[in-house]
């Protein structure tokens, strides 16, 4: 929906709920848009960004399977004198 800023002064309240609600609302200044209203995304607390990354971590270990130690995957290119091949 787009309302041009003059009209929008007397509907302001009405507009903001719209937009809360997820409706496109462009406010328009002669005839172009010129803004355009968003609901703010609400920031998750230390809390629940700790429980995710826990999550995230613990999903990530569960996943991982035992193999090699990565520090000497690459030994095969050197030879015993510590050059390559």
């Amino acid at each position: 929906m787009q309302v041009s800023v003059s009209d929008a002064k007397g509907q302001l309240t009405d507009l903001v709920r719209r937009a809360e609600a997820g409706d496109e609302v462009i406010l328009t200044r002669h005839g172009h848009a010129a803004v355009r209203l968003v609901p703010i995304k609400p920031v998750p607390d230390l809390a629940a960004r700790r429980a995710l990354l826990e999550a995230v971590r613990s999903a990530a270990r569960a996943k991982a399977t035992p193999g090699e130690n990565a520090a000497r995957s690459q030994d095969f290119l050197y030879g015993d004198d510590g050059l390559p091949r």
